[in-house]
């Protein structure tokens, strides 16, 4: 039962570590804020994380239109 244990926790903690960090190169360093697959982390991360996250691609892309999980109601708004 503790192998069993272990071996989750470390499943856990390395899909935790490869998820998170594809997230923030994604809102630190991606050359595009439609990268398809920082869109679908970055919409998925829990509200503080994802709030975050637009400010951060705000930040670096203030003249293009928001990714999906970062527009308003109007689609054409930053959160």
């Amino acid at each position: 039962m503790k192998k069993i244990v272990q071996v989750v926790c470390v499943v856990l903690l390395a899909a935790t570590v490869m998820f998170g960090g594809r997230w923030y190169l994604y809102v630190a360093r991606a050359e595009s804020p439609y990268d398809e697959v920082g869109i679908a982390l970055n919409s998925h991360a829990p509200k503080p994380l994802r709030s975050w996250g637009c400010h951060s691609l705000r930040e670096r892309f203030p003249d293009q239109l928001p990714p999906y999980g970062c527009a308003g109601a109007d689609g054409r708004t930053w959160l």
